[in-house]
């Protein structure tokens, strides 16, 4: 123990190496990885055939790591099911899963494999982040046992969960997430107890990580970014796009602006399954972002963020989502309206019948106000302005209030709200609003081709969506996204 005399100076001095440790900005990296699934089997694989397979996508992972690290990143998130697939039942992923500890035990796979039992897959990562001194976000499996005592323990006497996992850049486990809200087709794994709200203190700012699905709830997503005041959140997924609104690209990076977060989503990039789209989304939009439904292979995304966004002086001003559409009256042009599906959802739409206008569109609580001006019109596109209030999903239901201005599909208003990827009318300017119920509102506008449109529009301190200098492309939509948490319904699985 130091002296008393000499406590001080050396607390002093620890604080000023922390403080020159910290950095205003980090270089953050994603990979969208084309993942090497198994052959699809109903019985188990041998535990060396699945640590063979993990060995062929961890050798692809590790590659994009030394590539990221050689270009400056200071972190990098790889996909969920990034290391080996989802071709899987309860029975068949078990040979892929590992026991991973808690993170506070203090522990590198690297320099420790066998401290905890057999790990090679941790082992990997772990050197992965020490010798890139990097750190390493990953998605895999973990087996938890249990026993009778425990009234919820399965059958089969141990839990499996979807999970992810941070290595720092001496390779020491920091976080360990299990994935609370899991998708109706995963059903090989466990839902956890209670819900893990996963932070961690880095020198470039406060991290919280989730996985996939999770981005659509209260818990984590909410709790991490409103109560625990993250900087950036690290958001592993495996996101099949449906058009129109929820792309990956497009959703996440509307969240991102909604929560005024820093967010880092690396995909799987599997074609067939309608997976691409990863990016590093900040609150001001996306600050990199890659979507390919055309070739195969996967993709190395870098950029420099603020450390801690919201003392940043381009921080965006807190938004009042329904101040401006509840103060003014309901334009008269909205009163010819029809419904339209987006999937299972039941919108009600108003045909935009002229080049430019004013429209009112109400569902339910919510009234979408649109300003417009098309600057040249294709003969044989239609636009609507739609709104949805109420709840979205199949199996799970949460609830959505959704103002969009939409492209359809053809000039038949009945494929209104049907997937479409390509337009040719732009627009001199519009203004979108709505009187929404919730201050969780997620804004984006998307172009032709599945383009984001960073820099082309801004949202105004009272909840208008506008365009700045018109649409430089043609438009798909622009879309205020808003989430009532509170009424969702309960979990039908959990």
């Amino acid at each position: 123990m130091l002296p008393p005399q000499l406590l001080l100076p050396a607390v002093v001095f620890t604080l000023t190496v922390l403080q020159a440790l910290a950095s205003d900005t980090f270089i953050a990296a994603v990979y969208e990885h084309a993942v090497i699934l198994p052959d699809a089997t109903f019985k188990p694989v041998s535990p060396d055939d699945a640590l063979a397979l993990m060995n062929k996508n961890m050798d692809v992972l590790e590659g994009a790591i030394k590539e990221a690290a050689q270009q400056g990143a200071h972190i990098i998130v790889t996909p969920e099911d990034g290391i080996y697939g989802w071709l899987f039942t309860r029975e068949t992923i078990y040979p892929y899963l590992e026991d991973i500890p808690d993170p506070g035990l203090d522990w590198i796979p690297c320099t420790d494999p066998t401290r905890f039992g057999p790990a090679p897959v941790q082992e990997r990562l772990s050197c992965m982040a020490r010798n890139n001194s990097i750190y390493v976000v990953a998605n895999m499996g973990d087996k938890k046992p249990c026993n009778s005592s425990d009234p919820s323990c399965p059958s089969d006497g141990r839990y499996q969960y979807n999970t992810d996992v941070v290595f720092d850049p001496e390779g020491k486990l920091v976080a360990r997430y299990h994935k609370y809200n899991l998708f109706r087709r995963e059903t090989q794994f466990n839902y956890p107890k209670e819900p893990e709200a996963v932070t961690f203190e880095t020198p470039f700012g406060k991290f919280g990580v989730f996985t996939c699905f999770d981005i659509l709830f209260h818990e984590p997503a909410v709790v991490l970014v409103s109560q625990l005041q993250v900087d950036t959140v690290l958001f592993p997924t495996a996101w099949m796009n449906v058009l129109p609104f929820l792309t990956a690209v497009e959703f996440h990076s509307a969240w991102a602006m909604g929560m005024g977060v820093n967010l880092l989503s690396a995909n799987t990039h599997n074609i067939p399954l309608a997976m691409t789209g990863s990016g590093i989304f900040t609150p001001e939009g996306p600050a990199t972002y890659h979507y390919n439904s055309r070739t195969e292979e996967g993709h190395l995304l870098l950029a420099e963020l603020s450390a801690r966004p919201r003392l940043s002086p381009t921080y965006p001003p807190a938004v009042n989502w329904s101040a401006y559409a509840t103060s003014i009256k309901r334009f008269p042009e909205g009163n010819n309206t029809f419904s339209g599906n987006v999937r299972r959802d039941v919108f009600t739409f108003s045909e935009l019948k002229s080049k430019a206008g004013n429209y009112t569109v109400c569902q339910g609580d919510l009234c979408c106000h649109l300003v417009y001006q098309m600057s040249n019109k294709s003969q044989d596109e239609v636009y609507v302005l739609g709104a949805f209030d109420g709840l979205h999903g199949s199996l799970i239901k949460y609830h959505w209030q959704i103002c969009t201005l939409l492209k359809c599909k053809s000039p038949d208003l009945k494929t209104c709200g049907q997937p479409v990827e390509t337009a040719g009318t732009k627009f001199e300017m519009f203004s979108l609003s709505g009187t929404f119920g919730t201050n969780y509102v997620f804004p984006e506008v998307l172009y032709s081709g599945v383009q984001l449109a960073p820099g082309e529009f801004e949202v105004l301190h009272d909840g208008r969506l506008e365009s700045k200098h018109g649409t430089s492309k043609p438009l798909l939509t622009a879309t205020l996204f808003g989430r009532l948490y509170e009424k969702d319904l309960p979990h039908p699985l959990r």
